[in-house]
């Protein structure tokens, strides 16, 4: 269970300009991917960046896909270092 510090800080870091603007990317995408059919809302995936905004990925078509939503959200388990993948 997350603390209260911890979420503050969360809440925090989440306003940051860097991050709002990283957000609009991931919705923009999303909502290309609804709006094209390739992802119906409610489906269980996600819209991927197949290489990541942290890497300099974009919103092109090229570089969005689908994946399930427990592949997407738990690449970090297991790993020692955190390392953004690129497929």
């Amino acid at each position: 269970m997350a603390t209260k510090a911890k979420l503050a800080y969360q809440a925090a870091y989440n306003k940051t300009p860097e991050q709002v603007k990283r957000q609009t990317k991931r919705r923009a995408a999303e909502r290309a991917a609804v709006k094209s059919g390739v992802s119906p809302i409610g489906d269980g995936k996600d819209v991927i960046h197949k290489t990541a905004l942290d890497n300099r990925g974009g919103n092109a078509p090229s570089n969005l896909g689908v994946a399930p939503a427990g592949k997407n959200r738990a690449w970090r388990k297991g790993q020692k270092g955190y390392k953004v993948p690129n497929e």
